[in-house]
């Protein structure tokens, strides 16, 4: 099992820039968030968490994993679309799922090249995939690259992270933006804590 990597170096920039998150990050303590090093296994994974809750996507994902083994383009192309659906995903999900292997199996899509785009390149090059837009993206880019610098408005648990911190009633895009510009270089760590957050009761 591997885990989102990160230490002093990033916990010590962040709780020297940002007194509430400084608080929030000594209450907490280290967070272990689950990556996929392997980046097609990783994107479906991402597909199959949008829109259902971390509990949902969990069930359904060791679903997956029961089923295939391995998750590989030739192991997802193996199964119809129907038989993908009875892990409890969505008929599109799916489809979407079983035509980005097919793209990566006939050369369409290179997905080994994406490790060596910067973000917004990478971001671009996904999200022109059918069933994959920004969040998901930003999804791969944390929990299977390991990127550092991530924090994404398309993430409603990330927002009311970031309210509850600051309690903040509302949150717009510039409010979000000055955040984001105080947590870089270390926006991914910042959000590992700002999920946690999101999670802890309301006080």
């Amino acid at each position: 099992m591997q885990y989102f990597e990160y230490g002093d170096l990033e916990i010590n920039y962040l709780k020297s820039k940002d007194k509430c998150l400084a608080e929030a990050i000594d209450r907490i303590g280290i967070v272990k968030r689950k990556v996929i090093p392997d980046l097609f296994s990783a994107l479906v994974n991402s597909i199959v968490g949008q829109q259902i809750s971390m509990k949902a996507h969990a069930t359904v994902w060791q679903r997956i994993l029961d089923r295939l083994g391995e998750v590989t383009p030739q192991a997802i192309q193996a199964l119809s679309a129907e038989e993908l659906q009875t892990t409890g995903i969505t008929m599109r999900k799916a489809v979407y799922i079983k035509n980005i292997a097919q793209k990566i199996l006939n050369g369409e899509f290179d997905i080994e090249r994406l490790p060596s785009l910067p973000d917004h390149e990478l971001i671009k090059e996904l999200s022109a995939l059918n069933g994959v837009g920004v969040w998901t993206a930003e999804m791969l880019m944390i929990f299977s690259m390991q990127r550092k610098n991530v924090l994404s408005w398309n993430d409603l648990a990330i927002r009311r992270g970031i309210m509850k911190l600051y309690n903040y009633e509302q949150l717009d895009r510039q409010t979000f933006e000055k955040h984001r510009k105080r947590y870089s270089p270390y926006c991914s760590v910042a959000s590992l804590y700002l999920w946690e957050i999101s999670k802890e009761n309301s006080k």
